[in-house]
């Protein structure tokens, strides 16, 4: 399985960027799709997950009602939008491939190369 991360950038504070994640390889339906980020000094940390059958979402508090994971099985990709963005958003967000929607890093199996997110205030 590969995973290839595009869509960061710099966006204003309060601005909106959407993540993509490309997947190559074979995917199972009970398979989740999370997307991490790591900001420089600090521990990787969850954002969201999505089953690739669809169904179920899972989000970290800080970005609920911001941010939304979703999925296209037919594009075999994951999506993040991320809306109203704030100074503690920058970071590198990685998606990441594993056997359940878990929101453990380590459960995850398979890891992009991560795209920068930057917010300008």
């Amino acid at each position: 399985v590969q995973l290839v991360e595009s869509g960061g950038g710099v966006v204003q504070a309060g601005g909106s960027l959407r993540l993509s994640c490309a997947a190559s390889g074979r995917i199972f339906s009970t398979s989740g799709m999370g997307w991490f980020r790591q900001a420089p000094g600090k521990e990787r940390e969850f954002v969201a997950t999505v089953r690739w059958s669809g169904g179920y979402t899972n989000y970290a508090d800080s970005v609920k009602d911001r941010f939304t994971i979703s999925r296209d099985n037919a594009k075999n990709t994951v999506y993040l939008q991320m809306n109203s963005l704030k100074p503690e958003d920058p970071a590198v967000y990685y998606c990441a491939l594993g056997q359940w929607t878990y929101s453990r890093s380590d459960r995850y199996d398979y890891w992009g190369q991560g795209t920068q997110v930057t917010v300008s205030s």
